[in-house]
């Protein structure tokens, strides 16, 4: 019980950052440009942060013998893989729609609940997910949006910034440097961590300001992706990690990734390629909203089937 208390709690903080960011874009007191240039800090300066900062602690023997990383890692690259394959057979024809239900908001919304529930080491479980989630974004997601005309090689995979922020991150925990940074790196490294989940949800509420709610609640697209996104998605996954022994943490962080609502990176592409940009920005709107209610329900049952 204690642990869903601690999920409304934070779910509902977000829910107001997204709505003060909501009412600034509303009353003009952020543009849509600016909410752009808020969301391209956040991708390449507060993430990487994130990132680096999970990685800042101690290589301890646990660490490094059961390879926590790996496991984490390994169970976020099957989570992705199943949520693209279900995305793939309901919305093959509907490259938005795709796109929107694969990819979920785990660096924006998975993120800074998986902190609040389980502590800042616990981000270091998130980081693998995260990082797959940006280069399938930024290859497979873009195939699919672009309708197979992108192309993206070695170098923008290697140099997207989640990518940098994990192999900077891997060296400092291996060579044990993380935890012996000098006080002024180590501040300027977590004052940025710590912007990510105010941030995020003030970009978020400045997309659902630019939405009109009675024109989405007549749309049952979008009615049918934010349930795949967000209810169908997870219950699959809650499945295949009920089936997994291992640690509870790693399994509740995998799953908040995967529970999280349609990923901002949809309008994003969906501007960039050429799609229903308006609608794009629609699916994060709605999904964003339903999911203040879904992810504590998705992670509460979580919490207690990883029990058993």
């Amino acid at each position: 019980m204690d642990f869903a208390v601690v999920i409304l709690k934070q779910t509902a903080v977000m829910a107001l950052y997204m709505a003060m960011g909501c009412l600034l874009f509303r009353h003009k007191k952020i543009t849509a440009e600016g909410s752009r240039s808020m969301a391209a800090v956040l991708l390449w300066l507060v993430i990487p942060a994130v990132v680096i900062n999970s990685f800042c602690v101690e290589p301890t023997p646990e660490r490094l013998v059961q390879m926590q990383m790996a496991v984490s890692a390994s169970l976020g690259g099957a989570s992705l893989a199943l949520s693209m394959g279900v995305s793939r057979l309901i919305y093959r024809k509907s490259p938005v729609n795709e796109f929107a239900a694969a990819f979920s908001n785990a660096g924006f919304m998975g993120i800074p609940l998986v902190r609040a529930c389980f502590g800042e080491e616990a981000v270091f479980f998130l980081v693998g997910f995260v990082a797959f989630l940006n280069v399938l974004q930024w290859t497979y997601g873009a195939s699919v949006l672009s309708r197979g005309k992108a192309k993206m090689g070695w170098k923008q995979i290697l140099l997207n910034p989640v990518s940098i922020g994990l192999i900077v991150g891997v060296i400092l925990f291996i060579t044990g440097l993380g935890v012996r940074l000098p006080e002024m790196l180590s501040s300027t490294v977590r004052g940025l961590s710590a912007l990510n989940g105010p941030l995020a949800m003030l970009v978020l509420g400045v997309y659902l300001g630019q939405t009109d709610p009675r024109s989405m609640v007549a749309d049952f697209r979008l009615l049918g992706v934010s349930t795949v996104r967000l209810l169908l998605i997870p219950a699959i996954t809650l499945g295949l990690l009920a089936l997994v022994p291992g640690d509870r943490v790693i399994r509740l962080t995998i799953l908040a990734a995967a529970c999280a609502p349609v990923g901002s990176n949809a309008a994003v592409y969906a501007q960039m390629y050429g799609e229903d940009y308006p609608y794009a920005c629609q699916t994060v709107a709605m999904s964003t909203v339903f999911s203040i209610v879904t992810m504590p329900l998705v992670l509460a049952t979580g919490g207690i089937l990883f029990q058993l």
